[in-house]
């Protein structure tokens, strides 16, 4: 039977996503996402059909996570299309992260256990690329300098960015994230 109370649904899926983050993919199991969640035991086998689809739903909870606020989207949105505004974004964006290091985490053991799954890697690989579709489009559609190029290369960097800070941050030693994220925009982004 499939339950369909939201509040409890999200509330699985957070604690998936922490327990991800925290123990990796091989410890995720229904037991353990009730008692990260604190519910009783048999709670999350009563929303997700299978692991595999707790994994998929959790990984589509991440990026709702993740997702920007609308406040920073409506301050985003008002203002002209240009590389400060990209950096803006890209100052959120490392925010989000930053804020939701367990998002990030998640994500990445999820990556992981794709490569082992290949239904898990199909619908990862679909939920990732649309993202960045969509933000090719937005950025191309909105008169932001550069192309589908800049923004695909500012993504890499990006990413290249959270995996060091979040997994081995003494690789990157002292360097100030937000000044390494300014350098990354003046170099990848063209002036307006």
């Amino acid at each position: 039977m499939v339950r369909r109370n939201p509040e409890r649904r999200r509330a699985l899926l957070d604690a998936a996503i922490d327990v991800l983050a925290e123990e990796g993919a091989r410890g995720l199991t229904f037991r353990a996402v009730d008692a990260r969640a604190g519910v009783p035991t048999g709670t999350a086998s009563n929303y997700f059909a299978d692991r595999a689809q707790l994994l998929l739903q959790a990984g589509a909870h991440v990026h709702v996570r993740l997702t920007p606020t609308e406040e920073f989207m409506a301050q985003f949105s008002e203002a002209e299309p240009s590389r400060e505004q990209t950096r803006a974004g890209m100052h959120d964006l490392l925010r989000r992260i930053r804020a939701d290091r367990n998002g990030y985490l998640a994500l990445l053991e999820l990556r992981l256990e794709a490569n082992r799954h290949p239904g898990i890697r199909e619908e990862l690989t679909r939920t990732i690329r649309d993202t960045m579709e969509d933000n090719v489009r937005l950025h191309l559609e909105g008169g932001f300098p550069g192309d589908r190029s800049t923004v695909v290369t500012l993504y890499l960097a990006m990413t290249g960015l959270f995996l060091e800070s979040l997994t081995l941050p003494d690789v990157l030693g002292g360097d100030d994230l937000g000044a390494l994220v300014d350098r990354m925009v003046d170099t990848i982004v063209p002036p307006n």
